[in-house]
């Protein structure tokens, strides 16, 4: 029999896998536990025997004492009397109760609540041994005193063991249970909850734990329960309404059952302690009451009953909502009434107010119907009965009643003698006949706006047969009348006559106009029309044109007549058919007037100069410039070059060079090309004047013309810097969006446009460059830029400075 008794070589050897194991001996193996050992046969390996050590000492092992007879006898008998003859009933406390699992241990606690005794007799045998136990626990972690485990949750004292009184099983005498136990895992007070269990668990291997008869259980259900049901099973099956009537039979069962709806079957089941029937068997008994046929009868009596219930319920609802809806229809009904005696009564004073006009118009009544009372009718009918008078046929009533009154009101009208007659009134019947909702102007509306009509056939009659006698040279009463009426003839009868009727008389006119026989200039009696037809005149500009040109082939220059003619249609025709018929019909002209010009300074003619300039504002500044050069400064600066070389008196010459530049305007002379002409003159004169050839010179005259010459480039130079003020005023006042345009873009253009500003010269020094860098001159100091600095020229080197710096220095 193997000992589980644990000594110093199970503790040494604990770790070693190749320990020798003990085997069983014969005398073991039949014995079992009272099997006799040597004491030296203990264990110091599993496998073979140890050789016993003769040479240790003799140790004794004590027997105890033994005890009298008397003694022995008188414990037996005390065992014998505590033994009950029979089995008292179990107290109530002794019965198992509910263990509380886990321990009574906390995690805030450092052991449990039952480690009253103290811990210094805990493995108190090991001053026998060695006390590897208790190191092995120690390197471990362990804590004398307290338990085992992470949280030191484990028992600190052993388990203690308690003597049964009798030989019953476990339990048989009460709980076993000691005072450790319940203090390290105490019970749960519910003996209530154990004695359920208890009789839980009881129940189950008896057949009727209460022993008696089942009682029928019998469910309830109140009207309102039933409406409710009702009600939920309507919203339920409401797409369902065709099915909710068909007979069904089921014949699932038992039994056939017949229902009178689907939602019928979900409830079939519904029927307390409604269970199928078990088949009968030996065991079974068979029931004392059964009457199938009668429990059918009385289950369909109840659905037929809750059905009719149901189907009142819903009967009643639906009277109610209809009481409801009718209420409301009723009260509708009524605000309709109300509304159509309201329109009923407005209708009968219009037509009452309709027959009175119809009455007044009628031929030998004594007070007649005027235009203006029948404007003032007109007016009360839109005040007062606004919507009757929108819903009534305007169109119709206008011509029943208002049109033999336009007409007898216009039958003496002369549209051209007076312009205005009518303007009121019929701007008066605008408002109180043409259809605001009308958007287009056709003649598709004649139909549906009263105004519109009674223009096209009340008013617009006079017009053609005064417009069929109108002469299109008269026309100041004519563009007079149609200026007066712009505003109260809609848009499409205004462009019909202006189209059909005034553009083809002017059309004809035009044809029949004759530029070299007519006295009365063609512009008179075409352009006071621009401001009514506009475009519509650009087909009669073609012809005019070309009649003018005709016109022109025999003309001279000294003829002024023809600018009078031309003048008036410089802003009417385009800049590029304008350009184009002065270059073709006037420019050769003046030309050849140019060409027999004569310069002679001693006796000069100046009327073929003076026909050619004064076109200056009718021909452009490129045209006559161009003229100048071909035509005028060659022969010019040839006389003054002959007249230099034969000794001539200085002071005539600056006389006589001024005098030729104050017939150009300052226009003209902006031009670089005409610019350079006089400064060509200029070098001409430099040139005579320093040249040493020749005998005699005039005192002064050296002088003179260089005085002369920086004279005239300072006045250009101020001219041009006057232009780029102005340029830069005009800039400012066109606003914001120019100014942004002309924000400098680099640092460059910024530094020329504060040179500009402060009237610095700021210039590239041509062939002259540092580093790469184009040099500057910004007045007398020289610069150059580098990635956004301006750098100044030093005495060594080149120094970097500010924007403002450099003005200063420049200043």
């Amino acid at each position: 029999m193997e000992s589980f008794e644990v000594s110093d070589w199970d503790l040494q050897n604990e770790f070693n896998p190749h320990r020798q194991r003990h085997r069983q001996t014969k005398e073991e193996a039949t014995y079992g536990v009272w099997a006799e050992r040597d004491s030296d046969e203990e264990r110091p390996s599993f496998g073979g025997k140890r050789s016993r050590d003769y040479s240790a000492p003799v140790s004794f092992v004590s027997a105890g004492l033994r005890r009298a007879a008397a003694e022995e006898l008188q414990e037996e008998d005390s065992e014998e009397e505590e033994k009950p003859g029979k089995q008292e009933e179990i107290p109530k406390e002794f019965v198992p109760k509910k263990l509380k699992t886990g321990g009574n241990f906390k995690p805030s606690q450092k052991g449990f609540v039952g480690g009253t005794k103290s811990f210094m007799d805990f493995g108190s045998w090991e001053r026998h041994t060695k006390g590897i136990g208790q190191k092995l626990l120690q390197k471990m972690g362990y804590v004398p005193g307290r338990g085992l485990g992470k949280n030191a949750q484990g028992i600190i004292n052993p388990i203690e063991a308690k003597q049964r009184k009798g030989k019953g099983a476990v339990g048989a005498y009460g709980s076993e249970r000691t005072t450790q136990s319940l203090q390290d895992f105490p019970v749960v007070d519910s003996e209530e909850e154990a004695e359920e269990e208890f009789q839980k668990e009881l129940s189950q291997w008896r057949k009727d734990p209460n022993g008696g008869k089942k009682k029928p259980k019998y469910s309830y259900k109140t009207v309102e329960e039933l409406k409710a049901k009702g009600r939920i099973n309507k919203q339920l099956a409401a797409p369902q309404k065709e099915l909710s009537q068909v007979k069904v039979i089921d014949m699932t069962g038992r039994e056939q059952k017949v229902y009178y709806s689907y939602s019928q079957i979900s409830h079939k089941h519904n029927i307390p302690d409604d269970s199928p029937q078990q088949p009968l068997g030996k065991d079974c008994k068979p029931q004392g009451f059964a009457l199938p046929e009668l429990e059918h009868n009385l289950q369909l009596l109840i659905d037929i009953t809750e059905q009719e219930i149901i189907q009142n319920d819903r009967q009643l609802q639906f009277e109610r909502d209809m009481v409801v809806n009718l209420s409301h229809e009723i009260h509708k009904m009524a605000e309709v009434l109300s509304h159509e005696e309201r329109a009923i009564s407005n209708l009968s004073k219009v037509l009452d107010m309709v027959e009175e006009c119809e009455r007044r118009m009628q031929p030998g009544c004594e007070n007649p119907l005027t235009l203006d009372e029948c404007a003032k009718i007109f007016e009360t009918l839109q005040d007062k009965y606004y919507e009757e008078y929108r819903m009534s046929d305007r169109v119709d009533l206008a011509v029943a009643i208002v049109y033999p009154l336009m007409k007898d009101y216009f039958k003496n009208w002369d549209p051209l003698k007076d312009c205005t007659y009518g303007t009121e009134i019929i701007g008066k019947w605008k408002s109180l006949l043409e259809n605001d909702q009308l958007l287009s102007h056709s003649g598709q509306d004649l139909s549906t706006d009263a105004f519109h009509r009674l223009m096209w056939e009340i008013w617009m009659p006079y017009v053609r047969n005064i417009v069929a006698r109108w002469q299109p040279r008269n026309c100041g009463s004519m563009v007079d009348f149609l200026d007066s009426w712009v505003n109260v003839v809609p848009v499409w009868i205004l462009d019909n006559i202006l189209d059909q009727l005034i553009f083809p008389k002017l059309q004809k006119e035009v044809e029949s106009w004759n530029p070299l026989t007519d006295t009365v200039p063609i512009h008179s009696w075409i352009h006071p029309w621009l401001p009514l037809m506009q475009a519509r005149l650009e087909p009669l500009y073609s012809p005019i044109r070309n009649k003018l040109a005709n016109a022109l082939q025999k003309w001279h220059p000294s003829d002024s007549s023809a600018k009078l003619i031309l003048q008036p249609w410089k802003d009417v025709f385009t800049p590029g058919s304008w350009e184009a018929f002065m270059v073709k019909n006037i420019v050769p002209k003046l030309g050849m007037c140019l060409n027999e010009l004569i310069i002679n300074p001693h006796q000069q003619h100046m009327d073929a100069f003076y026909w050619v300039i004064d076109w200056e504002g009718m021909i452009s500044v490129s045209s006559l410039v161009g003229l100048l050069e071909k035509h005028f400064f060659p022969k010019w600066l040839q006389v003054l070059c002959s007249w230099l070389s034969n000794s001539p008196n200085y002071e005539e010459i600056t006389k006589w060079y001024l005098g030729w530049k104050s017939m150009f305007s300052d226009q003209v002379l902006a031009h670089p090309s005409i610019k350079d002409k006089f400064n060509e003159a200029l070098d001409i004169m430099n040139r005579a004047v320093s040249s040493s050839v020749g005998g005699y010179m005039q005192p002064g005259a050296r002088e003179n013309i260089a005085y002369l010459t920086h004279t005239e480039r300072r006045k250009d130079f101020q001219y041009e810097a006057m232009q780029e003020r102005r340029e830069a005023e005009n800039m400012a006042q066109r606003g914001i969006g120019a100014a942004a345009s002309a924000v400098p873009m680099n640092f460059k253009d910024l530094i020329q446009t504060k040179a500009e500003e402060h009237n610095i010269v700021f210039m590239p020094v041509i062939g002259k460059r540092h580093e790469g860098k184009q040099l500057y001159t910004f007045g007398r100091i020289v610069i150059y830029i580098d990635r956004g600095v301006v750098f100044v020229q030093g005495e060594k080197t080149w120094v970097p400075t500010s924007l403002q710096s450099l003005i200063d220095m420049a200043k």
